[in-house]
């Protein structure tokens, strides 16, 4: 038996956010959109189990948040962009609109980001979850969303303003001299 229609409906609608936080764990549209599609086939796959009293975009984003680690142990492999195709994978991006350098440095402390912190602060800033909501999300307590999502703020504030010291999430990591862009 298929999904009922209102919970299809429910589906669809739950895209936007689902796609929006799937880039912002891969930062790249292709396996994004592979992502949001792997949680769309679980939800539908599962459907039974969807409590109707639980907001649907926070199962989605369970399910895609686990679909993302379990790739992660799959593949358990670095991808390593060569550096004379930086400048092409870059203008392939879709143009978005406002400051294209502040989107970069932006995209760029995000990265240096661990992905607990990276999950989190997504969930809380962008996405507007209250920290129970990322809590349930994560399958962690809510002081430790808390957490995650204040050593994120220190970690991006401090690349943003030019005074980090560590290359990836903060003072344990091991320093390495950063390239400047200037646009």
């Amino acid at each position: 038996m298929s999904a009922p229609p209102a919970f299809r409906q429910q589906l669809l609608a739950s895209i936007p956010r689902l796609r929006r936080y799937a880039r912002s764990l891969v930062f790249d549209t292709h396996a994004a959109d592979d992502l949001v599609q792997n949680a769309l086939e679980r939800a539908l796959g599962h459907w039974r189990q969807f409590d109707p009293r639980r907001d649907i975009v926070l199962w989605l984003l369970s399910i895609a948040h686990n679909a993302h680690l379990d790739a992660l142990r799959r593949d358990r492999r670095v991808d390593v962009l060569p550096p004379e195709r930086v400048t092409e994978a870059l203008d392939a991006q879709q143009p978005m609109g406002g400051d294209a350098g502040l989107r970069m440095d932006l995209s760029a402390a995000l990265e240096r980001l661990t992905l607990d912190q990276r999950s989190a602060i997504v969930l809380v800033l962008v996405e507007q979850l209250s920290y129970a909501e990322a809590a349930d999300v994560l399958q962690v307590p809510a002081g430790t969303v808390m957490s995650r999502v204040s050593r994120a703020r220190v970690v991006m504030r401090a690349w943003l303003d030019g005074t980090h010291s560590a290359s990836r999430g903060g003072p344990r990591a091991a320093a390495r001299p950063d390239l400047r862009r200037v646009v």
